[in-house]
């Protein structure tokens, strides 16, 4: 078995995070009141962290590039099957198709909540930017249906790493935490160096103040 570097640094730390910032949001949404000024921070820390995990995808590590998932129907059928590799040294077709509808659901949330209001005392930095019906259409999608499908794609995600574990004796988790995977045969290592780490910095930076530049469109 030779140890390959799957996961770089970055997409581990933006794995992490992301999470976090998702179960914070969940939690001070639930909560209300005073809790809501950390929601709105915690939704501008996803925006960003989505912004960079965009940019990442070209200019990261081997198997954190968009070009490396595999989506391709034909791909899907086969795994299905059983006709394609019980071992795939990235993601595999189910788990490239969980990544980019996680992805997406959280961009389609978040896009909601900046243009939200409770009608008590916190509304959303572009608010001002539409009109009152499209306030309240984002209002409700981001409480209901939003909120709902978010917390079912969630338990999906982990429920699936737990099957995984205990049926496939497959475990996902230890190498999104130290980046290597146990392989039988050489495959191509990410890049995980220093200067892979800093330009993910400065991707990250760029991203933080794109965002900031975005909710200062509303007057913020």
């Amino acid at each position: 078995m030779l140890t390959v570097r799957i996961w770089d640094l970055p997409t581990r730390l933006f794995h992490w995070l992301l999470a976090a910032c998702v179960v914070g949001l969940v939690i001070t949404g639930n909560v209300g009141g005073n809790a809501m000024v950390w929601h709105f921070r915690l939704g501008y820390a996803v925006l960003a962290l989505l912004l960079f995990r965009l940019v990442w995808g070209f200019a990261g590590g081997h198997w954190s590039r968009w070009s490396q998932l595999s989506l391709a129907p034909v791909q899907v059928l086969a795994y299905l099957r059983g006709q394609a590799p019980s071992r795939w040294v990235g993601h595999n077709p189910l788990g490239s198709w969980s990544v980019v509808l996680m992805l997406l659901w959280l961009l389609l949330q978040v896009s909601t909540g900046l243009v939200s209001d409770d009608e008590i005392a916190n509304a959303g930095p572009l608010t001002a930017l539409v009109s009152g019906a499209t306030v309240g259409a984002a209002t409700a999608w981001h409480k209901g249906w939003g909120k709902a499908v978010l917390i079912a794609l969630v338990a999906v995600h982990v429920l699936a790493i737990v099957w995984y574990r205990v049926r496939k004796a497959q475990a996902l988790v230890p190498a999104m935490l130290h980046g290597d995977k146990s392989l039988p045969e050489a495959a191509t290592p990410s890049r995980d160096g220093l200067a892979q780490r800093l330009l993910a910095a400065a991707v990250l930076v760029v991203c933080g103040l794109a965002v900031r530049w975005l909710i200062g469109l509303g007057g913020t």
